[in-house]
């Protein structure tokens, strides 16, 4: 093993010019730790706003960031008997702890570490693991989503939705989206049983006369702005609503009160328990990871780039990082 290895390292705040490749040392493994040689890694919305200085406080620089991993082990502490060299894991670095997944290879706390799912690819697994903690997180844990109940999940194609829409599909809720007029036969085919255009229509009268002017019983916030004053009008009495947005503005949120409902807030807690439940859904079949486009570690700038501006380009799902490779795939739009 070499001592050094290939990163991506934030240099200041900024735009998508911030980041530089340089030679940096490999961390050493700590007794109940492994080392991982990084085959993939993706970009969240979390990544950008570090980028730009959303979290100055909590991010030292110089800093590697990123939040997934998919590759194998290569080193492991003299504590750790869960894996062995070889092993093909994923998992989420602790968020503002510590370097980030922007790096040829990765060293991790043991229980946050899963076993990758056996039909996916490096490049599928690591779109998975963020996303997958926060929409288990939210889903199962907060809303607490049962059968038969009805659901309505803000921006189906994105990163989040298009993992929400399955996971709650699997879990025996009826689905409820929202999504440009160009992607309903797309989250349709994820398993979303009704789509609200929501560039032209109000999702506030369509999912009342879905429900019959009840209401759904959950709803799942990935896209922010108004959603939390205006999903209110949405929920069923007793309803609850988890948003992973961050609030920019403060909201009314009378009507929320008045329907008695629930609101929660996830900033997802990673650990190996949640990527287990995941892989079993990955392995039936269940879910089914959506990647968007495919870029290499050292055009990271533009993976930032293709990201935020995803949906004028007809992105649908997660933006990649072939980190052990050259890949690039684009969305056509």
């Amino acid at each position: 093993m070499t001592s050094t290895m290939k990163a991506i390292v934030l240099s200041k705040f900024g735009g998508f010019d911030a980041f530089e490749m340089r030679d940096v040392a490999v961390p050493a493994v700590g007794p109940r730790q492994v080392r991982v040689r990084v085959h993939a890694s993706a970009i969240n919305p979390l990544d950008y706003q570090i980028r730009r200085g959303d979290y100055a406080d909590h991010v030292p620089l110089p800093a590697i960031i990123g939040h997934d991993v998919s590759g194998v082990v290569e080193e492991k502490g003299a504590n750790v008997s869960e894996f062995d060299i070889g092993d093909e894991v994923y998992y989420t670095p602790r968020i503002f702890d510590g370097p980030g997944s922007y790096a040829e290879q990765h060293v991790a706390d043991v229980d946050l570490v899963a076993r990758k799912p056996r039909n996916i690819t490096h490049l599928e697994a690591a779109s998975l693991t963020l996303v997958g903690g926060t929409v288990w997180e939210a889903l199962v844990t907060r809303a607490q989503l049962a059968v038969h109940e009805t659901i309505l999940i803000h921006g189906g194609a994105g990163g989040v939705g298009t993992v929400a829409i399955q996971l709650a599909r699997a879990m025996g809720a009826r689905v409820i989206t929202t999504a440009r007029r160009s992607n309903h036969e797309f989250v349709r085919s994820l398993g979303a049983d009704e789509v609200i255009d929501h560039t032209s229509e109000d999702y506030v009268p369509v999912v009342g006369e879905l429900t019959r002017g009840q209401g759904v019983n959950v709803v799942f916030d990935t896209v922010g702005g108004d959603t939390l004053t205006r999903s209110a009008l949405a929920l069923a009495d007793g309803g609850r609503l988890v948003s992973i947005v961050d609030i920019a503005q403060p909201q009314n949120l009378i009507e929320a009160w008045g329907r008695n409902a629930a609101y929660h807030f996830v900033f997802t807690r990673q650990n190996r328990g949640k990527l287990d439940a995941l892989t079993s859904l990955v392995e039936r079949g269940l879910i089914k990871p959506v990647i968007g486009a495919v870029l290499p570690l050292a055009r990271i700038g533009e993976a930032h780039e293709l990201l935020e501006g995803g949906s004028s380009r007809g992105l649908r799902g997660k933006v990649v990082i072939d980190v052990a490779g050259q890949t690039v795939e684009l969305p056509a739009g």
